[in-house]
């Protein structure tokens, strides 16, 4: 247990030393922002076409500047911003020991390759939590600053505990992003990985088949599309746990019995 430890401490300085975790939560700042603007601009629909902030077309297809859609806009961030920079988190977290050349290094250490593969995963799942969270609280502070109306407590708890679970499914979807960092030696193969994934996500959830395609399945989750009872089923859920684990068993299995040389 204390070579878990030694190894978590370790990516954990890795992190601290880099400026990947600083730029992922100020990329993800832009959520909140955003969904700032959205708000002010629904507040005051003719006043931002004057300025113009709206088209006719876009002033058209506006909701009511209420903390449910503020909060909805922010959950639909992570569905799909939180992917994309989850997936750097996890890319640079898994990639960056073969750019670096210091994979064969890791292996040759008295830290099992276990141990070493499970504070990856720590690591990555304290950096989703916390850089969610910290989305969330910009948002109740943007959100305020605003003056959005329609406030209450049980709406607020309600939806932090949809964003968490939004990036929760968020989370079990990048082991596959880990297990092609790994087994790709670098940065593009995951990179290519996430992007495909993102485009059939979006392909066959606007099929209407998007339930049985795992990484469609947090988008439908953040009711981007429509209400979630409507497009999710128990199999939605057990698929992304599926695709969890199998990403997960595949990276234990490659870095458990390959040999890197170089």
């Amino acid at each position: 247990m204390n070579t878990f430890y030694a190894a978590l401490w370790t990516e954990t300085l890795k992190a601290r030393r880099s400026k990947v975790p600083l730029l992922t939560a100020l990329g993800f700042m832009l959520a909140p922002l955003v969904a700032g603007l959205f708000m002010i601009i629904m507040k005051d629909p003719e006043r931002a076409r004057e300025m113009g902030l709206l088209s006719t077309k876009a002033q058209l297809m506006m909701t009511t500047a209420e903390w449910s859609t503020f909060f909805g806009m922010l959950t639909q961030a992570i569905a799909i911003g939180g992917f994309i920079l989850f997936s750097i988190a996890t890319i640079w977290v898994f990639g960056r020991e073969f750019s670096d050349r210091t994979a064969k290094d890791l292996m040759a250490i008295p830290t099992s390759r276990e141990e070493i593969v499970t504070a990856k995963f720590v690591l990555i799942v304290g950096w989703v939590l916390l850089v969610t969270i910290l989305v969330f609280g910009v948002g109740l502070l943007i959100g305020a600053l605003v003056g959005i109306p329609g406030w209450t407590t049980e709406l607020a708890w309600s939806s932090f505990v949809d964003a968490i679970l939004t990036a929760g499914l968020n989370l079990f979807l990048m082991t596959p992003v880990a297990f092609f960092a790994t087994a790709g030696r670098g940065y593009l193969p995951p990179f290519g990985w996430t992007i495909l994934a993102i485009f059939f996500a979006q392909i066959i959830a606007a099929t209407g088949w998007g339930d049985w395609f795992p990484w469609s399945v947090p988008a439908l989750f953040s009711g981007m599309v429509g209400p979630r009872a409507d497009q999710l089923g128990l199999h939605s859920y057990i698929l992304v746990f599926l695709a969890g684990i199998l990403g997960l068993v595949a990276t234990f299995y490659w870095w458990r019995n390959t040999d890197q040389t170089r």
